[in-house]
């Protein structure tokens, strides 16, 4: 009898900041070298998590600009002395304001300059994975998604929720936008794909597809 195949990817949500971002801890089980996703903040309770599940921290990706997905990710990459990657460069106006918007909302944000802006097309590398990056403008203009096509799962911050989707009426956001960025970006990747959500529970496209009732094929005329 043989054991089954090792998965290549693991991954463990950790909700941080008052605002319970899923930050997402992911690791290549082969190398056991990982990123996390959206550091917003909490940082001793993100390292913790690293070193239980045994990581080591190879770099920090972030899907978008907003204070609750990356106020600490500036910080934790000087203090792991590891690259960051990510968000599209359409996201700028919004990093820069994370001082401000860090004192605004009660949590520790610093601005930071990543060392690789995404863009459509993209792949991020982590151990011995490779993941797919799609431009899913609406939320905010700069907002990725991380997609591992092996693992059938995505990473999409505050683009799709369970039953929802992401706000658009922050400044430069648009309801079109982000309706265009699930239906025509999400929905191809296949129905059977699982994607974290920036809060609130895990989902599948499928079943988004099917009750969703901003973005449910019914809603959009699918």
């Amino acid at each position: 009898m043989t054991d089954a195949p090792k998965r290549p990817l693991q991954a463990v949500i950790v909700p941080v900041t008052a605002f319970q971002q899923n930050c997402t801890l992911f690791w290549c089980t082969n190398t056991m070298k990982g990123a996390f996703v959206d550091a917003g903040g909490d940082l001793p309770t993100l390292k913790r998590a690293a070193e239980k599940h045994g990581v080591t921290i190879e770099k920090l990706l972030v899907t978008h600009g907003h204070i609750d997905h990356c106020g600490g990710t500036g910080i934790l990459a000087e203090e792991l002395g590891v690259p960051i990657e990510g968000p599209h460069e359409g996201d700028r106006f919004w990093i820069a304001r994370l001082g401000d918007d860090g004192r605004s909302y009660g949590i520790e944000g610093r601005v930071f300059e990543p060392d690789r802006w995404l863009k459509d097309g993209d792949q991020v590398t982590v151990g011995d994975l490779t993941l797919d990056v799609i431009h899913c403008p609406g939320h905010t203009p700069g907002h990725v998604v991380f997609h591992h096509a092996p693992s059938q799962l995505a990473l999409v911050g505050d683009v799709l929720f369970q039953g929802s989707i992401g706000r658009t009426d922050f400044p430069q956001g648009s309801h079109q936008a982000l309706i265009d960025s699930i239906t025509k970006k999400l929905w191809p990747l296949g129905g059977e794909t699982a994607f974290v959500p920036g809060h609130g529970p895990m989902s599948t496209f499928a079943h988004e597809r099917q009750g969703n009732p901003f973005v449910g094929d019914r809603v959009v005329g699918l």
